[in-house]
């Protein structure tokens, strides 16, 4: 298991040093192609085999060459490579190759990253120098066949490296796309959280200054509490952007055990009583789930305040054997008429993306006595667990 994982963190370290200097790889490739043309040289030869001079030895080194500048230019490449094979064949009678090799690094090449235009010119060419490279080597319809299909084979190679490439990268643009919607579903939790309590307090305020001189201190303390938290939050979050010595620097997201403060801090506004409550076994949840709950309870205790008008809302988690329901219901107007039972816009939705990225399920509403509006979300825990999320 050492000897695997040793050699597999040389190849990631080499794929990630050949895909920062991919000259140096064009460089290896053709130092490996210049290796293979080589072994006819060096091994022992049978009597009456042509000779192997140094001259042969140059023209065949000059073949490859070219393929250092193969990602740059593939196509003049490929004519730079046949040029010198045609010069080889015609000018020396040095020993042959079991293979086309550096012919077939470039013919990969072209099908890898050239678009079909040249492809379509690569192939006319191969269509004719095949041929003749054959008609100027044993003229045997053998080895036109096997010349024929080791071609094919390196373009099909190619074809379906770029295939799988064209692949990863669509996949690393939705990658991106989906952590783009995910901050910017956290940005919008968290501000509009903090915000709406602080409008909700700083319009309490003038009121509170001329009514009760004590409780509007601790409208302006809840406001600058809030706005702390906020930035606190925001911090955390976009940590995960900031690099130091190439490790992201990530902090851990608020979790169930936040959810008090949240609460509290809510409560603080004034006007509305925020009850918090648990039921069933209380245990630790994967830090995935818990950070969901407190974004779904803030975002659902945000709509309260925005939207509901309601003297109380209820915080409940409930502890399933296998999952953990979360529900915040308050006493408040209901869902407004003609809105389609919904009310909250964009964070309704990212509540419901939040519960089905885990697995789970949100379901939003009047509440279940018919009053209010309720928020309940069900997440299986166990699976969240199996998955290693």
């Amino acid at each position: 298991m050492d000897i695997r994982g040793g050699l597999r963190e040389w190849w990631e370290r080499g794929r990630v040093l050949g895909a920062a200097n991919p000259f140096l790889v064009d460089i290896g490739v053709a130092l490996l192609v210049q290796a293979a043309m080589t072994m006819p040289f060096v091994v022992p030869r049978a009597a009456g085999a042509p000779p192997a001079t140094w001259a042969a030895y140059g023209l065949s080194t000059l073949g490859v060459v070219p393929l250092v500048w193969r990602r740059r230019a593939p196509v003049a490449v490929l004519f730079a490579v046949l040029a010198a094979n045609g010069l080889y064949r015609l000018t020396v009678d040095g020993p042959g190759q079991p293979l086309p090799y550096a012919g077939l690094v470039v013919v990969y090449t072209v099908a890898a990253l050239s678009p079909a235009r040249k492809r379509l010119v690569t192939g006319l060419v191969l269509l004719v120098a095949v041929p003749v490279g054959v008609w100027l080597n044993t003229r045997s319809a053998r080895e036109l066949t096997f010349s024929v299909f080791v071609f094919a084979a390196a373009y099909v190679f190619g074809r379906l490296t770029d295939a799988r490439q064209r692949a990863h990268r669509v996949e690393a643009e939705q990658a991106a796309a989906r952590e783009r919607a995910r901050i910017a579903r956290e940005m919008h939790d968290i501000l509009s959280h903090a915000v709406s309590l602080m409008i909700v307090q700083a319009e309490a305020g003038p009121v509170a200054v001329r009514a009760a001189p004590e409780r509007a201190e601790a409208a302006f303390d809840a406001i600058s509490a809030t706005g702390r938290d906020a930035m606190e939050q925001l911090r955390r979050m976009l940590g995960v952007l900031r690099v130091s010595d190439g490790v992201p620097l990530r902090e851990p997201q608020p979790g169930i055990a936040e959810l008090p403060d949240l609460c509290d801090r809510v409560r603080a506004g004034g006007g509305l009583e925020v009850v918090y409550r648990t039921a069933g076994a209380v245990r630790p949840v994967p830090g995935a789930v818990a950070a969901t709950v407190f974004r779904v309870v803030q975002e659902a205790l945000t709509n309260t305040v925005r939207h509901a008008g309601a003297r109380t809302v209820t915080v409940q988690l409930t502890y399933g054997d296998s999952d953990l329901c979360v529900c915040v219901a308050d006493d408040g107007r209901g869902p407004q008429a003609g809105g389609g039972g919904r009310r909250g816009g964009h964070g309704l939705v990212g509540i419901r993306e939040r519960a089905a990225a885990l697995g789970g399920s949100a379901v939003t509403g009047r509440g279940a006595d018919g009053r209010g509006f309720e928020v309940r979300v069900r997440i299986p825990v166990a699976a969240v667990v199996e998955a290693g999320r």
